[in-house]
C-alpha cells in the first residue's frame, strides 16, 4: 500500500476517534451518531489492516 494512502487513513481513523469522544462527552450523546462513527472507524481500520 502507498504510504500517503496509509497516512490519510490513519488521520481519518484518528479524526473519527476524536469525533466519537466528543459525542460521548456530550450531556445527551446521540447513540445513532456514535454507532455511525464507530462503523466508519471500523471500515477504516479494516482497510488499514494487512490482508
Amino acid at each position: 500500500m502507498q504510504t500517503a494512502h496509509i497516512s490519510a487513513l490513519e488521520a481519518k481513523h484518528a479524526s473519527l476517534d476524536s469525533r466519537i469522544a466528543v459525542e460521548q462527552a456530550r450531556p445527551a450523546p446521540d447513540r445513532l451518531v456514535i454507532a455511525d462513527l464507530k462503523r466508519r472507524k471500523l471500515r477504516v481500520k479494516e482497510e488499514l489492516s494487512p490482508s
